[in-house]
């Protein structure tokens, strides 16, 4: 039965990290192929692709990490290897969950209504803004990085005389459990800033809505669909992130008191629904994307069609 599990949840995952880097790879292509023909880009597909690519980035470390873990379990890594995959990892999941925040952040400066004059302000530079959080990003990535790198350094020398300068994977779960509660730690900054979004998101819709008692309908049932369409966007991050971040504590969890392979597996499955998942909403909640998915649905309908009488 452990074993059917286990080959379900492998199943699952492999399935999952298809289907991510699928969707990521597509929302690339799109963008950059649109920029070619207009030869120019705008700011939110410049997010949407730097968005994509570190999450395909992303589901490459995981796909490495856990296929080693797999198929060589007893593999000796050294600490330059060791050191590459914890900050390759931390790098990656950085920059996917900043980049989304930086989403979240731009679709509030843009839809959202306060006649506050800081609000305004803001309102009217929305791309430095948001680049100005990008870049501010760095020195937590920096933090976190500095801070991995001490786990690593500090593990290695207490293993070191007594392994001829190596590590061996078996021992090496023990500092992966420090890495995973780093980056957990530092992944609840960019989650309090996207939940303060989302919160103001739907003050600012409710306050439309109330005004509108006072007004005639009109051209304000267009921010109404706004609103709903940004807080959809916010919403589905947060979900999904809020699994991304649940699956990292139980990672942390099962590390320190050292469960089945089958439940790490489990967790991970929980995990990846994130950067795959997220990609897909993205796609359908950008007119653009949307269209362009669709199309290419459409002509693989219609190439299957064309050959199946030919098959028989």
């Amino acid at each position: 039965m452990n074993g059917l599990l286990h080959y379900m949840l492998s199943t699952t995952l492999s399935v999952e990290l298809l289907m991510g880097n699928l969707g990521n790879t597509f929302t690339v292509l799109v963008n950059v192929m649109h920029w070619l023909k207009r030869r120019k880009i705008c700011f939110i597909d410049q997010i949407l692709i730097t968005l994509a690519i570190s999450r395909v980035a992303l589901l490459f470390s995981l796909t490495v990490g856990l296929f080693v873990s797999e198929k060589y379990p007893d593999i000796i890594i050294t600490r330059r290897i060791m050191r590459q995959i914890c900050i390759f990892w931390t790098v990656t999941n950085h920059f996917s969950i900043w980049l989304a925040t930086c989403l979240s952040i731009f679709y509030f400066l843009k839809i959202a209504s306060f006649s506050n004059s800081i609000f305004l302000h803001l309102k009217w530079r929305v791309k430095k803004m948001v680049s100005g959080t990008l870049l501010a990003s760095l020195l937590f990535l920096f933090l976190n990085i500095l801070v991995v790198n001490t786990h690593i350094d500090l593990w290695i020398d207490r293993v070191e005389a007594n392994a001829f300068f190596r590590v061996i994977s078996s021992n090496y779960s023990q500092v992966a459990r420090h890495i995973i509660h780093t980056n957990t730690l530092f992944t609840l900054i960019p989650f309090t800033m996207t939940l303060t979004m989302f919160l103001l998101l739907i003050f600012s819709l409710w306050q439309h809505l109330k005004n509108m008692q006072y007004n005639a309908q009109g051209s304000r049932d267009v921010s109404t669909a706004a609103h709903i369409k940004a807080l959809q966007m916010v919403v589905s991050f947060l979900l999904l992130y809020s699994f991304y971040f649940l699956s990292l504590l139980l990672q942390f969890c099962n590390i320190k008191y050292k469960q089945q392979s089958s439940v790490s597996l489990l967790f991970w499955v929980i995990g990846v629904v994130f950067p795959s998942g997220h990609s897909y909403v993205l796609i359908l909640g950008n007119t653009k994307l949307r269209q362009a998915f669709i199309s290419m649905v459409w002509r693989l309908r219609c190439r299957l069609s064309a050959v199946e009488p030919s098959v028989f």
